[in-house]
């Protein structure tokens, strides 16, 4: 077993483990994800999305993909985990916990303040083995998102006038 950086011939199975989470979550027609949209995301010139897979065997079976945030308080980035997901009969090897680590090992190296994710409530595998790790909720904040025809309207109210009509899906 083994975790490393995303590299291209990684695409198509941190694709599908993409959906996989996204129908663990119970919302797999959310999912839109492409092998050119990751890949595009993760590999251009100016990359804003980042990635980890975690192996075993020989195949990835897991994956962290994660981008950088920015906490005006603190005046440091930090990482946001966007997705973690290990596949159901990897779980309890470590493999989650080894992505975590990579990322907070990367947090530490160049000197970021934090590492923070969202989980649904009734994910309570995850938030137990999150509270294993030292996380804790962050139960005063609510998140919040604007998305579709929402997003669009306010939008269209902006200094620039009306944005492109082709938005991303959001999750």
């Amino acid at each position: 077993m083994s975790v490393r950086p995303v590299e291209p011939r990684d695409v198509p199975a941190v694709v599908e483990l993409v959906h996989e989470l996204a129908r663990y979550e119970r919302e797999p027609q959310s999912c839109h994800l492409t092998e050119e949209q990751l890949s595009a995301a993760l590999f251009n010139p100016a990359p804003a999305l980042f990635g980890h897979v975690a192996e075993a065997g020989g195949q990835v079976v897991g994956c962290a993909l994660w981008f950088l945030n920015f906490s005006t308080w603190t005046g440091v980035h930090g990482i946001y985990l966007e997705d973690l997901f290990v596949r159901p009969e990897h779980r309890g090897s470590g493999l989650g916990k080894a992505l975590l680590a990579a990322l907070a090992e990367i947090c530490v190296e160049r000197g970021y303040g934090r590492l923070e994710w969202s989980v649904l409530d009734w994910n309570e595998p995850a938030i137990g083995f999150y509270r294993s790790l030292g996380a804790v909720p962050m139960d005063e904040w609510t998140t919040f998102r604007l998305t579709g025809d929402a997003l669009q309207a306010l939008g269209a109210t902006g200094p620039g006038g009306r944005p492109s009509t082709t938005a991303a899906p959001a999750r």
